[in-house]
């Protein structure tokens, strides 16, 4: 019974997690304490968390993180605008001041009768005491609203994924209370399931060429943003909506690509790509079987 317990995730039909991976959720679930996942643009990092809801059954709450996000927000706002309005014009009951709270994510996620996944996305965004103003929160899960003098407390704790994507480092103390873990780019094998579970019906010889021109896009040095999952797949669909036929041959020239702006999103990348292949074949070091 206790290995049921511990093993609660092991990935969706969608979702395709290494034994690693899958290990760590579980890990964070039983400790009941935030998973941290770090990572490449791409890995999927914020979709493991909509996942790990539909595997457990239980509601996300989104809490997009931007630069000038403040720890507070995600607790609560006190609405002082409209509670004048209501005033002046006579409409809402303006006495009772809890009319005007409105809970954000973590919030809500505390206020919620039952257990949901909170996935604060890109934390690292923030000032670099955001993560260090929640950790009262993270650790007691509750937080005291000042105007009505109450505490607002999960009756169970949430399921707390947080997202970096390493912009600036992180506060210790942030870092002791959760559990890591990095995220590795799939290799061609991993790939191959997660076009799969996408692409049922994709023919090999289609699978086998779109997977070698995409890591060999990735294998070039110098591209400031290689092309990521999310991208091939984007790929692979508007081939398939074009009826494009992908280049025969061991090494295809670069102009023979169809659609490269589906994978290469950078004009820089774009004239890395043309140097890259303009060279003598001995002097490519990385990525010379792929283009020509």
């Amino acid at each position: 019974m206790g290995n049921l317990q511990f093993h609660q995730f092991r990935g969706t039909e969608g979702y395709v997690a290494s034994r690693a991976l899958q290990d760590v959720v579980n890990v964070a679930i039983a400790l009941e304490r935030p998973l941290l996942l770090k990572g490449e643009p791409g890995t999927g990092k914020t979709l493991l968390a909509h996942h790990i809801a539909e595997a457990l059954d239980m509601e996300i709450i989104l809490w997009n993180v931007k630069s000038t996000t403040k720890a507070r927000d995600g607790l609560y706002t006190y609405d002082t605008v409209q509670r004048l309005n209501d005033a002046r014009f006579g409409d809402g009951d303006v006495k009772d001041i809890r009319h005007y709270i409105k809970y954000g994510p973590l919030g809500r996620a505390f206020a919620s009768g039952k257990r949901v996944v909170l996935l604060i996305d890109e934390v690292d965004k923030a000032d670099i005491e955001f993560p260090n103003d929640l950790l009262f929160e993270l650790d007691e899960m509750r937080f005291h609203v000042l105007e009505t003098d109450e505490w607002v407390k999960a009756d169970q704790r949430p399921v707390v994924i947080v997202t970096s994507n390493s912009e600036k480092e992180l506060p210790d103390a942030f870092l002791r209370r959760c559990v890591f873990h990095y995220i590795d780019f799939p290799d061609e094998a991993q790939m191959r399931a997660i076009i799969e579970v996408h692409f049922p019906d994709l023919g090999v010889e289609l699978m086998a060429k779109a997977c070698k021109i995409f890591f060999g896009l990735r294998e070039v040095p110098g591209l400031r943003k290689r092309p990521s999952t999310s991208e091939l797949l984007d790929w692979i669909r508007v081939l398939l909506a074009s009826g494009a036929k992908l280049p025969e041959g061991d090494v295809p020239s670069l102009e023979s690509v169809p659609f490269l702006g589906a994978l290469v999103k950078m004009q820089e990348d774009t004239e890395t790509l043309s140097r890259h292949a303009n060279r003598p074949a001995d002097v490519r070091t990385a990525g010379r079987r792929f283009f020509s």
